[in-house]
């Protein structure tokens, strides 16, 4: 990027993706990868084909960005890779409504890539990725196939967890799933005793 948008240039273009936008942070397929998977940070732009001028504004104002038309008749302008829609969405976040959740989040977690190698990661700082990505999934509107919680908690080196009302992880809401903590007492309700988990 190169210098700095005008403030209100950067509050329409929040505008636009809160409207016509999407934030995304993926667990992706990856062969050429060490660990079969990489992560994939998204900024994306939509508008029909015939009408894609304001996406070739919003990339020469931020200087950053490829745009490809769809089979759809659709074009998109797409920003990738978490430190250059950490640098991005530092500009929008003041002006995003609709998307901040997304938004904040994939900033704590690119955040945390920057400053950390994925495999020197302790395990809060992994939950806290495995939670983000949740978290942004159930915020956005979702189509076709898409990778298990499970799936990614495996992938994420984290281990078996369960979902408990009572403990939640107090940096993502209500809805987050908890590690399984071992040598819980419990009931099985089949035969009336207390096991260990």
């Amino acid at each position: 990027m190169g210098s700095r948008p005008r403030n209100d240039d950067l509050a329409y273009i929040a505008g636009f993706l809160d409207g016509d936008g999407s934030l995304m942070l993926q667990v992706k397929n990856r062969k050429d990868s060490k660990n079969g998977w990489r992560f994939m940070f998204t900024i994306c732009f939509y508008q029909d084909t015939r009408h894609s001028k304001p996406l070739s504004w919003i990339k020469e104002t931020l200087g950053i960005g490829y745009l490809s038309n769809r089979n759809d008749g659709m074009t998109e302008l797409r920003i990738n890779g978490f430190k250059q829609t950490k640098e991005v969405l530092e500009l929008l976040v003041p002006y995003i409504r609709f998307k901040s959740v997304q938004a904040k989040m994939m900033l704590e977690v690119a955040q945390i890539l920057i400053s950390n190698k994925f495999s020197d990661l302790d395990e809060k700082n992994r939950m806290k990725i495995a939670d983000a990505i949740e978290k942004i999934r159930h915020e956005n509107y979702q189509s076709g196939k898409k990778i298990s919680t499970e799936k990614i908690y495996q992938r994420l080196g984290l281990t078996p967890y369960r979902l408990s009302p009572k403990g939640r992880d107090p940096h993502f809401g209500d809805n987050t799933p908890t590690p399984t903590v071992k040598n819980q007492a419990m009931v099985d309700p089949k035969v009336g005793c207390r096991m260990k988990i």
